[in-house]
């Protein structure tokens, strides 16, 4: 019991410190009850040797807490818009561009994620504009969308259309949905806009996405739309 208590660092250091050691030597010196500090490192260097998996073992579950802390941060920002409950066992964080054709060939995909899943999976979506200017000037109309209220129908027609959205496009997809495109024009070029963008830009670079589409699932990242990987991760979450 006294092993299990540690540290991942304090496990470490003491098993780090066995290098100089001989081990026939620790093995006949092991106290049997702990009386001092250097008893607890005995007994505990003790225990390790005769069962090292417990390193890795503390390790995963050090690796699991750090993503699942990394998750609850991207996904806490209030001015990214979300399907799914807040609690849900499972979020996904996506960054995409409009212009990216496997970001359009995820969207079905990713939107059967939450609709399927009983409220067990929240999705979290971030624009990552990065292959072209209109990419960039897509990725302000659904930012800017929200205040209208039509991000999720806006972006699915956004996600589906074929080819290069230019502006003309992106306002008739918004009179389409039923927006009001000359109050999305002026949203558009907003100092919250400029912000927003920045912010998942910085997000981005910081944890380590260099394309499109990139997901973080309960804080872990895959990049690419790895479909089947993707499904398993999800579902060893919601079996566990």
């Amino acid at each position: 019991m006294l092993a299990k208590t540690l540290s991942v660092t304090t496990a470490l250091t003491v098993l780090v410190g066995l290098g100089a050691c001989n081990m026939s030597a620790q093995s006949n010196s092991v106290p049997e009850t702990a009386q001092s500090r250097e008893d607890v490192e005995a007994i505990v260097r003790a225990y390790l040797l005769e069962n090292p998996e417990i390193i890795m073992e503390a390790m995963l579950v050090l690796e699991e807490r750090e993503n699942a802390r990394l998750g609850d941060q991207l996904a806490s920002n209030d001015s990214d818009f979300s399907v799914g409950p807040a609690d849900a066992e499972v979020t996904i964080v996506e960054y995409f561009d409009y212009h990216c054709g496997y970001c359009r060939r995820s969207l079905d995909w990713v939107m059967d994620q939450v609709e399927n899943s009983d409220g067990r999976v929240r999705v979290v979506f971030k624009e990552l504009p990065i292959l072209s200017e209109q990419s960039v000037r897509a990725a302000r109309a659904a930012v800017a969308s929200q205040n209208q209220g039509e991000y999720l129908e806006f972006h699915q027609a956004m996600m589906r259309h074929s080819g290069q959205l230019s502006d003309d496009d992106i306002f008739e997809i918004a009179r389409d949905v039923g927006m009001n495109a000359t109050r999305l024009e002026r949203d558009m070029e907003s100092a919250e806009v400029d912000a927003h963008l920045a912010r998942v830009l910085g997000e981005a670079r910081e944890h380590g996405v260099t394309g499109t589409p990139a997901f973080f699932i309960n804080g872990e990242l895959y990049s690419g739309f790895a479909q089947r990987e993707l499904e398993q991760r999800i579902e060893s979450l919601l079996e566990g």
